[in-house]
């Protein structure tokens, strides 16, 4: 059985329904949809999902609990991880319940198209699904592009262990792939564990742990992964990311120079910016509007109205605060 599945709680309450709403529009209601709780705050999600058919919420608690350990005896051999987390956070472990997306590896579907809560559907999925018959793992961004967030290129065990042409075509986000159920049984995954423990774990990069961890699970394990931003010609590959902003919307989807995205990647905007929106803080963002439509796509009188001009999500410096920031008086 293939499906799609996300990772939530209620802190990206709007960022999951407008995700629901896309794939619902793109797909229909027939294709499921599983949600895998990043933490036990799911209220509201939960009764979201109990509205529509076709989704559920992750409940296999010995699988969460698997892989919630596995994270930790992962982050256990890092040599740095613990003590740059305790600079930014008490908690003993960085963005926690993030790895839980790993649980699509023993989930309920044989096959799955993993999204982050943070992203909308605009294109069919099929490609994908047929790809994965000849590889382990789907991919298509251009990620590859910046290896910085996905290891710490400052190891010089990072080229030892995987050749610089590896690095160049076999990174991706973790944002959006598709990949297999049974790829990383226990055996597997303490295999893994133990050569963290002989001194590869330097190689992670702590500050975007699910996506660093789940590339060299991918990588060291040498599993196949195809890149369709490296394959397509050039004339038929789109980008992703909410940061490129030559896209046109066309009857709620958008095309890069004619050709219509698979999906896009809010990138970069935190949930708690998409929940003041939302709350009718009238924030400015790029592609804002498609969001909106596919947020209150089933409710649009709750639409937020907005009467004030709208501010942007980033803020650009006046010439005064640039020079009071080169005095020292401004942060």
């Amino acid at each position: 059985m293939d499906g799609i599945c996300t990772l939530a709680n209620d802190k990206v309450y709007n960022q999951l329904v407008a995700l629901l709403n896309s794939i619902e529009a793109i797909l229909g209601t027939e294709i499921p949809v599983c949600v895998y709780p990043y933490d036990d705050n799911t209220t509201q999600i939960a009764a979201e999902i109990s509205r529509r058919p076709n989704v559920h919420l992750y409940n296999d608690d010995d699988s969460i609990q698997r892989w919630d350990e596995f994270a930790q005896r992962v982050w256990d051999t890092h040599p740095t991880a613990q003590q740059r987390w305790s600079q930014i956070s008490n908690a003993p472990y960085y963005r926690f319940g993030t790895h839980r997306r790993y649980c699509a590896f023993d989930g309920i579907f044989d096959r799955f198209l993993y999204m982050d809560a943070d992203t909308l559907l605009l294109g069919q999925v099929a490609p994908l699904f047929m790809q994965l018959e000849e590889c382990d793992c789907v991919v298509y961004d251009f990620q590859y592009t910046d290896p910085t967030h996905v290891y710490n290129c400052s190891s010089a065990k990072l080229t030892e262990l995987f050749p610089i042409e590896r690095l160049q075509t076999e990174i991706f986000c973790s944002g959006f792939y598709a990949s297999k159920k049974g790829l990383f049984d226990e055996e597997r995954k303490n295999w893994l564990i133990s050569k963290l423990k002989e001194g590869e774990a330097e190689v992670l990069y702590p500050m975007a742990p699910d996506q660093t961890l789940l590339n060299y699970m991918m990588m060291r394990a040498n599993l196949s992964i195809y890149n369709f931003a490296l394959h397509l010609p050039a004339d038929e590959k789109t980008g992703c990311c909410v940061t490129s902003l030559h896209f046109q919307e066309q009857n709620r989807i958008l095309y890069d120079k004619g050709k219509q995205l698979t999906y896009l990647h809010y990138i970069g905007i935190k949930s708690q910016l998409f929940n003041r929106v939302c709350a009718g803080e009238n924030i400015d963002f790029p592609y804002r509007d498609l969001f909106f439509h596919y947020r209150y796509l089933h409710e649009p009188e709750k639409r937020p109205k907005f009467t004030t001009k709208p501010v942007p999500y980033k803020q650009t410096p006046t010439l005064l605060t640039k020079a009071l920031g080169k005095l020292g008086f401004t942060r």
